[in-house]
């Protein structure tokens, strides 16, 4: 079965065999290395599930960077805590127009807000946008008034990662081809290899070679053993699929 802890610690070995370096998102700005893999989780639902991939990238001795929400869907400061002092990098997964309903002014009040939360909680010098694919707003709009680096922020990967050099892979829609049914994490890329399961990710790692820069981002709460949350994400993902299809994606 695809999407399952066993099948993720199956990709990160792979990599691992295959030499690659991992690096926080943090760290990659500061000093990016060659041949590299990083590792973004979107912490969108259950954090629990987050903290289970932080202890297998630990137990691998690999880092990752983790992106919280500030709803209680996702902010559970236990586990922001626990995720931190296993040495990941914590950021700020915004949706600010989303939830201020597309206010500019009231959206970085908002941002302010729950950055200033989150820090001190944990160190936090990256942000990523949250999707909100059912939301008309784009949170990214906000800056194209404010601009976070005047928050001590150094990057955004949506703004801050050239993806022409840096292959992008992301589990949305619950599949590694979901631009079909992704309504805002989508990235300018002159990569043209597609991949459907993860299996095939570790097929080609293991008989071909993959660029040398690569992002994941992976949203945990899709990836589980038991069986019946694994069934449970399945058909829930397929139905979110079919509506983003017939209303929101172009």
């Amino acid at each position: 079965m695809d999407f399952t802890l066993k099948k993720y610690k199956n990709l990160l070995e792979a990599l691992i065999n295959k030499g690659y370096n991992f690096q926080t998102y943090e760290d990659f700005i500061n000093n990016p290395k060659d041949k590299v893999i990083l590792l973004r989780h979107d912490v969108d639902l259950l954090p629990q599930n987050s903290l289970a991939f932080a202890k297998i990238q630990n137990s691998l001795k690999v880092k990752g960077t983790y992106y919280f929400r500030a709803v209680k869907q996702s902010w559970d400061e236990k586990i922001i805590l626990e995720i931190s002092k296993l040495g990941h990098e914590v950021g700020y997964h915004y949706e600010c127009l989303t939830t201020c309903k597309g206010s500019l002014e009231k959206g970085i009040l908002d941002f302010e807000k729950n950055l200033a939360a989150l820090r001190k909680l944990v160190p936090v010098k990256t942000i990523c946008m949250h999707g909100s694919p059912m939301s008309k707003y784009d949170s990214k709009d906000l800056w194209k008034k404010y601009n976070y680096k005047d928050y001590n922020i150094i990057g955004e990967p949506y703004f801050d990662v050239d993806f022409n050099k840096v292959y992008y892979l992301t589990d949305t829609g619950r599949k590694w081809d979901g631009d079909k049914v992704s309504v805002r994490d989508r990235v300018d890329s002159s990569f043209e290899l597609r991949f459907h399961t993860t299996q095939q990710i570790i097929d080609t790692l293991i008989n071909q070679k993959l660029p040398e820069k690569i992002m994941f981002t992976f949203h945990p709460q899709r990836w589980n053993d038991g069986l019946s949350l694994w069934t449970k994400e399945f058909v829930l993902q397929n139905t979110k699929n079919i509506i983003k299809r017939l209303l929101f994606v172009k």
